[in-house]
């Protein structure tokens, strides 16, 4: 129980929001099963195509079942999603909208308490996808006014798992996708497989990890509590060592940069278009002690929209709070070195 209390506190909700499972795509799959159970034939769903295929392929699902699938469009040069478009496709038949905190390729961090305030409009609900967010700093459930929220503990430092935290209420009304004898354990209705409780209890030290990281910030960084430092002091390391790269590659004629050029604006999950297929610099790079990824990243839809051959891929440079300046600058020269 201690893992899920300590995780509720960093997210600033109720350990009875928590729900711990396998991995963010199994966890997703079985809330579109959930939701295909709970959802009636006509009814509407938005979904992007700037996500992960987790938060995506498995609400697109529903419309085997009879659902009504929209998809709000990113902008094909640059990969932004507007919500000027979201509130186009809002109306009163809307019943879900799923979005990305922050794409996995894109990088630039959307405004979510705007999404979800606009979804409440039409009586909608909002589930993200922060699985690409979450390791630069976990949010407040409570500010952003999400019904779910979900991301990969071991991209948070943390064990192999999914966490999701899904509004009570709307957990005890969606159909039990566990055991019939366990519709009454609320934790068992949404995880069906027998939890793993060693990887379980080692979640806590996710928690124990960010005040760590509040304590070395110190008390006169900004937050009403170690996770709200932790995660200003971490945005303020990660846009200090994204500004140079991203000033040095918006001067490179050769490279096509995916998302904002403002540090500010995005998490340091920096991805490229390059004349030649991404992997193949990503193998140049590591002669350089550079450890790099090429390809689609699951976000096949994305690229697809981008214009961006997914065979041909994208090269990404993706770095944390504590990637060190001198890595920053060896990266740079790695890059002057390999690229045209």
């Amino acid at each position: 129980m201690l893992a899920f209390e300590r995780i509720a506190q960093a997210l600033n909700v109720s350990a009875d929001w928590i729900h711990i499972g396998p991995s963010s795509s199994a966890n997703t799959y079985v809330l579109g099963q959930a939701f295909g159970g709970w959802l009636k034939p006509g009814d509407t769903i938005i979904v992007t195509n700037q996500d992960h295929e987790a938060n995506t392929g498995a609400w697109r699902r529903l419309a085997d079942r009879g659902i009504i699938v929209r998809e709000w469009q990113v902008d094909p040069r640059s990969g932004h999603l507007d919500l000027a478009d979201l509130d186009r496709l809002l109306d009163k038949d809307v019943k879900l909208v799923t979005a990305p905190h922050c794409s996995n390729i894109v990088g630039e961090i959307n405004p979510v308490a705007d999404i979800a305030a606009r979804a409440k409009t039409v009586g909608a609900l909002t589930i993200i996808d922060g699985v690409s967010y979450a390791p630069h700093g976990l949010p407040d459930l409570q500010a952003l006014g999400v019904d779910i929220y979900f991301f990969s503990a071991y991209k948070v430092y943390g064990p192999h798992q999914g966490v999701m935290a899904i509004r009570p209420q709307l957990a005890a009304q969606l159909p039990n996708q566990g055991h019939y004898f366990n519709n009454d354990k609320p934790r068992y209705r949404l995880t069906p497989a027998g939890p793993d409780h060693a990887q379980i209890a080692a979640c806590a030290g996710i928690v124990d990890y960010l005040e760590a990281v509040a304590d070395l910030a110190g008390p006169d960084t900004t937050g009403a509590d170690p996770f709200r430092r932790a995660h200003t002091a971490m945005r303020a390391q990660e846009i200090a060592l994204a500004t140079p790269l991203l000033d040095y590659l918006a001067n490179k004629n050769s490279v096509r940069l995916i998302g904002p050029k403002n540090a500010a604006d995005r998490a340091p999950t920096i991805s490229m278009v390059l004349r030649e297929p991404g992997r193949d610099v990503a193998t140049r790079l590591a002669r350089h002690g550079i450890m790099a990824g090429a390809g689609h990243f699951y976000s096949y839809r994305l690229l697809e929209a981008l214009g961006i051959a997914p065979d041909h891929g994208i090269l990404r440079l993706s770095f944390t709070h504590y990637t060190t300046p001198a890595e920053i600058d060896q990266l740079i020269k790695a890059l002057d070195a390999e690229l045209a």
